[in-house]
């Protein structure tokens, strides 16, 4: 490469590009000022004149924290489980025998 064409190549990656908004640009919209995106928060406030099914709520929350419970009950086992399959393969890997303990109790029928 050439030393002008090196320099053509350094002058157009510097090159700045003026950024000029088109139209509206980031104005703000031209609706009326008190017109709000926003209905109110009536609705969800809650009165008297709802009816709140409290018994449903607490069903569907124990049903939720049952789930979570049992999530992390099988969680935790299947950690157990990976770790002393861990276990057993180093012990083999390494040639070793007997790495796997046998129940007597459940050959003696």
């Amino acid at each position: 490469m050439t030393s002008e064409r090196s320099n053509a190549s350094e002058e157009e990656d510097h090159r700045v590009v003026p950024f000029r908004p088109r139209g509206g640009g980031w104005r703000k919209p031209r609706h009326a000022p008190s017109a709000s995106p926003v209905e109110g928060f009536a609705k969800y406030e809650g009165g008297a004149e709802q009816d709140d099914n409290y018994r449903h709520r607490m069903i569907v929350n124990l049903a939720a924290l049952a789930f979570t419970v049992a999530l992390a009950v099988a969680g935790v086992w299947l950690a157990i489980q990976i770790a002393d399959m861990r276990k057993n393969q180093d012990c083999l890997l390494s040639g070793r025998r007997n790495c796997a303990p046998i129940d007597v109790k459940a050959l003696e029928r």
